[in-house]
């Protein structure tokens, strides 16, 4: 099982980004019939660990693991961390460039959650990702489809953007599916 944990924003503050990004080069672009692979608003989330492949056996394992994250960090903290998308940068270059959304508010809150979870699934001998955490949620992926300038000029745009405020209320494991149209299962879910 291909399994990622992560939090997801709320439906008005998916649909504020995507009014945002459909006014973007990048959303012009999608417009025209380019193939920037623009996120699907249904599926915009927050990564806090990508643990890869993950025998079904081991699941119980991840559960758990991730459930005393959850706790530990409600634990050391008031209240839910309340945030909010903006600003925007860029990863990769040419034909993997990434365009992405920043996540502004309490963020310290999220690095303590990744920090907790990765390392229960280093205790636990699960597999997972071992890159820096970076709380960002990816709007399009124009690889060099779209002109880097047009690029860059949306990531300035995205530099100003303030979407509105939302409690991250819950930390969601989940089953990614790879295909030209993925699909993404539910597993579990814990409070935050």
């Amino acid at each position: 099982m291909r399994l990622f944990v992560a939090v997801y924003p709320p439906p008005a503050a998916v649909a504020d980004l995507t009014d945002r990004v459909a006014g973007l080069r990048v959303g012009a672009a999608c417009a025209a019939g380019v193939n920037v692979r623009l996120a699907d608003p249904a599926h915009l989330h927050v990564t806090l660990a990508f643990l890869g492949e993950v025998e079904a056996d081991r699941l119980v394992d991840v559960e758990s693991t991730l459930g005393l994250a959850a706790e530990t960090s409600r634990a050391g903290r008031d209240g839910v961390p309340r945030l909010r998308l903006g600003g925007g940068g860029r990863f990769g270059r040419d034909r993997f460039t990434v365009l992405w959304v920043d996540l502004l508010g309490d963020v310290e809150a999220l690095h303590v959650l990744g920090r907790l979870i990765r390392m229960g699934l280093r205790r636990n001998r699960l597999p997972h990702d071992e890159r820096p955490f970076r709380p960002h949620l990816t709007v399009a992926r124009p690889g060099d489809r779209v002109d880097r300038a047009d690029v860059e000029a949306d990531r300035a745009a995205l530099g100003d953007y303030r979407g509105p405020e939302w409690p991250a209320t819950e930390m969601v494991l989940v089953r990614s599916h790879q295909g030209p149209l993925p699909t993404y299962d539910r597993l579990a879910a814990w409070p935050l």
